[in-house]
């Protein structure tokens, strides 16, 4: 029996002794190298990404920083493909700047014979300018000319005494006031109508402001056109037509507005209010019109418009007004059948 134990423990003993390491390595089936290897030259074929080898970190001038681990057997077609790279960057930086310094060159060329241009006929040149200056300047006071006014023509105005000025503007008043007297004989051929339907005397101030009003307003728009070079003299019949069609509506407008005020609220009567809105586009219409005509006229006549057109304009549209006026209630009263 004892020697039956010691058989079993020396049995036991052998199977749960562990195997050697030493003889591991020789197990391993020789097919398992062989894979390993061609798995290695298949990663480092030109084909393939390099990157997933063991690499190191090499900081390359031109690689951006996060593709800067680049391995060992990649390294050197990497800097092979950026030298290439910046051969090419520098054949272009090379042909721009050699297009720049040509054009450089051929610029500086024109402006020297600009210069030399301007050196020989300098003279002559500026004698034509000052020549068509002054010849523009005589046409008209300087509006509607074609070239601009010299500064001298500029300042003549500030260095001017106001004795001056005022003589030549009071030939043209005393003219325009003459003129103006046509209004008293007008008031003086209507003055049975006048007594009859007193009502229209309330008007007449009324009616000379809004002429005076907005052939002023045209008169202004015209001169600075033709000081502006905008307008010229052969713009003059579209001009006028623009100019008599926006009186027309204008003065319809306000005719709207004003009749009923004056006939709801002033308390006038009916017809006269019937006469208002019919003469304030006729007296719209004729301001506008002689606003934008005499501009012309003058520049054509050879005067300066800036001293006639303003007070030609308001002793005409006085006159022409008040005879239209005193002509619309004729013919309103008639159909009203009322007396004059």
């Amino acid at each position: 029996m004892r020697k039956q134990t010691c058989r079993s423990k020396r049995t036991l003993s052998t199977t749960l002794k562990p195997k050697s390491n030493e003889s591991s390595i020789f197990e391993v089936p020789v097919s398992f190298y062989v894979g390993v290897v061609v798995l290695l030259i298949f990663l480092s074929s030109p084909g393939t990404n390099n990157y997933l080898l063991p690499s190191r970190i090499y900081f390359v001038k031109g690689i951006p920083h996060l593709s800067t681990t680049v391995p060992t057997f990649g390294l050197l077609r990497l800097r092979k493909k950026m030298s290439k790279n910046n051969d090419g960057d520098d054949k272009n930086s090379a042909s721009v700047l050699g297009e720049l310094k040509e054009r450089i060159r051929s610029q500086a060329k024109e402006i020297d014979n600009l210069k030399a241009e301007l050196a020989s006929g300098g003279g002559g040149g500026g004698g034509d300018t000052t020549s068509k200056s002054q010849g523009g300047g005589g046409g008209g006071g300087g509006h509607g000319g074609e070239c601009e006014l010299t500064e001298e023509e500029l300042a003549q105005y500030l260095n001017d005494p106001f004795y001056k000025v005022g003589m030549q503007r009071v030939g043209w008043l005393g003219i325009f006031l003459f003129s103006l007297s046509a209004t008293a004989l007008i008031m003086n051929v209507f003055e049975q109508t006048l007594e009859k339907h007193i009502e229209l005397a309330l008007f007449v101030p009324l009616l000379a402001g809004h002429g005076g009003n907005t052939g002023g307003q045209t008169v202004g728009t015209i001169l600075s056109a033709l000081s502006a070079g905008t307008v010229k003299v052969s713009d003059a019949p579209r001009v006028i037509w623009k100019e008599a069609a926006a009186g027309i509506m204008s003065g319809t407008i306000l005719g709207t507005i004003v009749s009923p005020i004056a006939y709801k609220i002033l308390g006038v009567s009916f017809h006269v209010a019937t006469v208002l809105f019919f003469t304030l586009p006729f007296v719209s219409m004729v301001a506008s019109t002689l606003g934008s005509i005499i501009p012309f006229l003058c520049v054509l006549v050879g005067l300066d418009p800036s001293v006639i057109a303003a007070p030609a304009m308001t002793s005409l549209v006085d006159v022409a007004g008040l005879m239209g006026y005193f002509i619309i209630a004729n013919y309103v009263f008639k159909f009203y059948g009322l007396e004059l």
